[in-house]
């Protein structure tokens, strides 16, 4: 679907879409119960982005190297099929676009999903995430999730 057709859709509320998470809303994660409902469709990988751990949730950007160049793995997450009128309640999660934009990205495997970003001077001070892979927060205090609803 283009990103043209997939903004249509989310107009109208209609249908389903495809997101690609990789930190809190995975599996085993604190805010993972956002997705309650959600159809898991499997793993992806996301390429041109780095990842950065800001301690309870880690945030992904775009970065200037090639995407395939030593030292820049894929982003490693999750995809889900939610239903499109679920996309505001991951925006208000997600604090768009103040914190994170939601860009309708494609994944290494060439299917296209909702991907929430930051910016570079959002992580300018956190360290670098080397594998691509998110494993929880750090902190025992960043554990639990406040629900928004």
């Amino acid at each position: 679907m283009a990103e043209t057709e997939a903004s249509t859709t989310i107009i109208t509320g209609q249908g389903t879409t495809t997101v690609f998470v990789y930190g809190s809303l995975k599996r085993g994660q604190p805010n993972h119960h956002w997705l309650a409902g959600a159809t898991r469709v499997g793993e992806g990988q996301l390429e041109g982005v780095q990842l950065f751990d800001l301690g309870p949730f880690p945030m992904a950007v775009r970065h200037a190297g090639e995407p395939s160049s030593p030292g820049w793995p894929a982003l490693q997450g999750e995809l889900y099929r939610i239903p499109q009128a679920s996309l505001s309640q991951l925006d208000r999660l997600e604090g768009t676009p103040r914190l994170f934009e939601r860009h309708w990205l494609r994944l290494r495997d060439g299917q296209d999903a909702w991907v929430y970003l930051g910016r570079p001077t959002q992580v300018r001070h956190a360290p670098r995430i080397a594998d691509g892979h998110w494993c929880g927060p750090r902190h025992p205090r960043w554990q639990r999730s406040e629900s928004l609803r």
